[in-house]
């Protein structure tokens, strides 16, 4: 097990040729997710230029894409408890700094799928530039229970609705999104058209603290970093449920662990053994969260006694969809066809995967 970054100068990161990386796919998801979110820097991640490493097709190495917030226990856990090892896989997560990084690695060849907490937007539209490319076998839904996505203001602002927030200096986290999400919620909230910038995860306490901001939509454990420090205060949770699903305990399916096709079809016998091994680390954040909840350390900004505060973010198994979860989860992705974010309506059900 070993954990990458997207720092280009990590020593033994994965990389891929170029000549993989100038494919049809890949040029259509840069370009999609690039223009529309204003990410222009989206092809560097950092990881791209020399040779991949070779794969013994008896023992692939599963490189799995993860960006650091708390809806990805379950894939840390599994990491660090060695459940991949003692299922006779080799595993290596890949930090990114964003999810269209995570995609764009899947895209590439660089990465054979991605943890819980890749914004589900994201993989949609990585599905629309390579129809077929993933399979999602479990998603993290959070509500105002099960909390994930949240609007934080500085500790000692006065603002006390989303309302409020009309006119006022806005950010979000980096992606599509991301930034869709926190425009629409905020016109529903009556706060009208609000122009949101974005910023990268780790910085969002720092720009409320210092008074870049006046708030900031981002996602745990963002919240409980800046609550636990005296900077920042929830000034509402579970906002996606409430404002896009239109029922705070609606189940938003915002990330998703995949894999990719390819993988799963050249590999059955370890698909399985994988997301077995997934599944004892889902297992143990639902049922002993106590235990769970120290593995952030190290994955994410929050270190230490302070894991034990991180809300936890609920589960999903492809196998459990029930025909009202699928139709909250299609009522998400719709919102961003609607809103001309994807070039055509992306179906939930046949992204599933109930093997």
């Amino acid at each position: 097990m070993t954990r990458k970054t997207d720092d280009p100068k990590s020593t033994g990161a994965v990389t891929a040729p170029e000549g993989k990386l100038q494919s049809p796919a890949r040029r259509q998801f840069v370009s999609t997710a690039a223009g529309i979110a204003g990410m222009a820097g989206i092809a560097a991640t950092g990881l791209l230029g020399a040779p991949a490493i070779v794969r013994a097709q008896s023992s692939p190495k599963i490189r799995i894409g993860y960006w650091p917030i708390a809806s990805g226990l379950p894939f840390y856990v599994a990491l660090e408890k060695g459940y991949f090892k003692e299922a006779g896989l080799d595993v290596e997560g890949l930090k990114f700094a964003s999810a269209q990084q995570v995609m764009e690695a899947m895209l590439s060849g660089r990465a054979e799928g991605s943890s819980n907490g890749t914004a589900s937007a994201v993989l949609a539209i990585g599905e629309i530039a390579q129809p077929g490319l993933f399979k999602i076998f479990c998603t993290n839904p959070t509500n105002a229970k099960f909390v994930l996505d949240e609007f934080l203001v500085a500790k000692d602002s006065p603002i006390k609705t989303l309302a409020e927030l009309k006119g006022k200096r806005v950010a979000s986290g980096p992606g599509i999104q991301n930034v869709t999400l926190a425009k629409v919620m905020l016109e529903r909230a009556g706060a009208g058209a609000v122009n949101v910038t974005e910023l990268p995860i780790g910085q969002h306490v720092a720009a409320l603290a210092a008074g870049q901001v006046d708030a900031i939509y981002t996602l745990e454990p963002t919240g409980t970093v800046g609550r636990l420090s005296g900077s920042t205060r929830a000034l509402e949770v579970g906002v996606v449920a409430k404002y896009i699903l239109g029922d705070p305990m609606a189940p938003w399916h915002g990330g998703a662990a995949t894999l990719t096709t390819e993988f799963i079809k050249k590999y059955p016998a370890e698909t399985k053994k994988f997301i077995a091994a997934y599944t004892r680390g889902v297992d143990m954040v639902k049922n002993k969260p106590a235990e769970a909840r120290p593995f952030l350390k190290g994955y994410t900004a929050i270190e230490g006694a302070l894991t034990a505060e991180v809300p936890m973010a609920d589960y999903m198994f492809g196998s459990q969809f029930k025909p009202a979860d699928v139709a909250h989860f299609q009522k998400f992705y719709d919102l961003f066809f609607e809103k001309g974010i994807f070039e055509k309506r992306v179906m939930v059900e046949p992204l599933l995967y109930k093997g």
